[in-house]
């Protein structure tokens, strides 16, 4: 495993600029953020042939990735028959590691990082907890790895793409929801853990260069992949994704409309919206105020005296302000 690290060669990456998604006024139009950067990793693959693979079990196409089949088929050993043409996208050539088994491509993707080449890995929300204890394995030799023993070159990062999210309520809603993985992730070690909650496609992209540039990480991406209000130009998404966290306010006015396949930020932009505008015309509970931040990178909210992406306690007060005694 010594000489991974010293293989390991950065990946050609596309500028994932080239992707965004235009955005005029927040909460005004609708993308799948998976679609969206299912587009940058297709040319990300096409130009890293020999050293990048897509890892997930039968749901490319359900986490509307399937895109990246327009640079490589799913890998097929046996024999192809007249029929595995159907648009199964089978390839004895294919780079995206397809099969209904979690814990084996999560062994066979953290192989692969390990003689110095690159992945992304994405599976529903509920089913990633089948690699926890593959993932507390790889997290704790990391650990030790990048802090210990200082001859192992670094290797490519374990990016996590979760998709279907807990918010999700559709006919399988119930069997679906688990955000648990998370709390697997937190337990780590702050020296190899990261966890990102990119709101829209625009913030997705900008995380998915990010996590595809880093190496000695395990990268856990949260991002539903139901078509969803786009909040924030490129500018703005590379703005708020590089500082982890931000204030939301915006005069302009966000659509009250809710549905079956929802998220936080959906409800409560028209919940805060009808608070404000009842605090006005009634006259009551004038002294309270109501702040919408949004949370990019998880661990801002640790003290930084505890994680390396923490805040001091000056810049979460700025932010959060000090509760009154």
């Amino acid at each position: 495993m010594r000489m991974g690290g010293l293989l390991r060669r950065p990946l050609e990456l596309p500028d994932f600029r080239d992707y965004a998604v235009k955005v005029s006024k927040p909460g005004q139009v609708e993308y799948s953020s998976t679609d969206v950067t299912a587009h940058f990793l297709r040319d990300v693959m096409r130009k890293n042939m020999t050293s990048f693979r897509v890892f997930g079990p039968d749901e490319t196409a359900s986490n509307k990735l399937d895109a990246i089949y327009e640079a490589s088929g799913k890998t097929w050993m046996e024999e192809m028959l007249p029929e595995d043409l159907d648009g199964g996208f089978l390839a004895n050539d294919g780079r995206v590691m397809e099969m209904l088994s979690e814990h084996t491509l999560e062994g066979w993707f953290e192989g692969y990082v390990l003689t110095g080449r690159h992945g992304f890995f994405s599976s529903y929300e509920a089913f990633v907890h089948i690699i926890d204890s593959m993932f507390n394995q790889h997290a704790k030799w990391l650990e030790k790895s990048k802090l210990e023993i200082r001859w192992r070159a670094p290797v490519s990062s374990i990016n996590l793409l979760i998709t279907s999210l807990v918010w999700r309520q559709d006919h399988n809603g119930f069997t679906h929801q688990d955000p648990g993985f998370l709390d697997v992730v937190t337990n780590k070690s702050p020296e190899v853990t990261r966890i990102y909650l990119p709101p829209d496609a625009n913030c997705l992209l900008s995380v998915a260069d990010h996590c595809l540039r880093s190496s000695n990480y395990v990268n856990v991406i949260v991002a539903d992949k139901a078509p969803h209000l786009q909040y924030l130009t490129m500018e703005a998404a590379v703005e708020h994704c590089t500082k982890g966290i931000g204030i939301w306010d915006w005069p302009a006015p966000m659509p009250a409309r809710s549905r079956m396949r929802s998220s936080p930020a959906r409800e409560i932009f028209p919940r805060q919206r009808r608070w404000r505008r009842w605090r006005s015309c009634a006259s009551v509970c004038t002294d309270v105020k109501i702040r919408f931040i949004n949370v990019v990178d998880l661990f801002r909210l640790m003290p930084d005296s505890e994680h390396p992406h923490g805040m001091s306690d000056r810049e979460f007060d700025g932010l959060f302000r000090k509760a009154a005694r």
